[in-house]
Parts: C-alpha cells; structure tokens; sequence
C-alpha cells in the first residue's frame, strides 16, 4: 500500500485496526476524533497520498468517528527514517510537525493512525505536538510494528 501504490488496502487494513475495538476497546472509548500522521506535502507529491490519512478515514468511517485530516501537519521534510537508529529517528522529526488550529483539538481525545511504528519517534513527536497545542489526550495507533 505505501510503496506500490495499492491504496484500496486501506479498507481491509482499517477493517483489522477496527478488529481492535474488541480486543482493546479502552483504545477507542471516548475518542473525539482520529487523526493520521502526516507527510510533509513534497512526499506526499511524491506517492500522491498518505497512506497513514488512508488507513485513519477508513478507520473512522467503520467506526462511526469523526476523522480530522489537518490535525497537525508536517511542516520540515525530514529525511526517511530508514536505516536510522532510534536517537537518530528522535532528532530527525523533532520540531518537524505543528498544530495549526489548536482550538479544533483542544481537551479532545485524539486517536493518532500510523501505517508503521519502528522506535515510535515519530508518533511520540506528534502527540508532543498535538498535546502541547491543547489536546487532552493522544493515543496511538499502528498498523504495524517493525
């Protein structure tokens, strides 16, 4: 899905990350709204879509949730995290994302959606992000762990 271009997986990706609402259904109560990680806009230029956005719409519509797409953005492109270490993972994506409408998230439960979750720098970042811009409560989400 992310390197081939096969967005229609996202529905059956998402189907398995809803399976999760029976297994660990602390995860989703009272969520306010989902939330992917984002791309900076030059390598979404690139694959021409988020995979993570994907998998959180698909997500929130199985689930009946609201899905906020502009959440928090990427605003540096940092380099691929591939290959890096976990220090180095840490201060590639720090500062590298912002909350641009605060008032949209604040004391909300936010369900954060990634594809995949290495070191989990890059979700600890954004939910530093979306916590510090007035989000009461961030959660996370992958659909795979490397």
């Amino acid at each position: 899905m992310k390197f081939r271009g096969r967005k229609s997986l996202a529905s059956t990706f998402a189907e398995l990350l809803d399976g999760m609402r029976e297994e660990e259904p602390s995860m989703f109560l009272g969520v306010d709204m989902v939330v992917p990680v984002p791309l900076h806009q030059a390598r979404q230029g690139e694959r021409g879509y988020n995979q993570s956005a994907l998998l959180a719409w698909k997500l929130a519509e199985r689930a009946g949730m609201r899905f906020e797409g502009h959440a928090i953005e990427r605003t540096r492109d940092t380099a691929t995290q591939v290959g890096l270490d976990r220090k180095a993972r840490a201060a590639n994506v720090r500062g590298a994302f912002t909350a641009p409408n605060p008032v949209a998230i604040q004391g909300a439960v936010l369900l954060l959606v990634d594809d995949v979750m290495t070191t989990g720098a890059t979700a600890a970042e954004c939910a530093r992000t979306l916590r510090r811009a007035g989000a009461r409560e961030v959660r996370v989400l992958a659909l795979a762990r490397d």
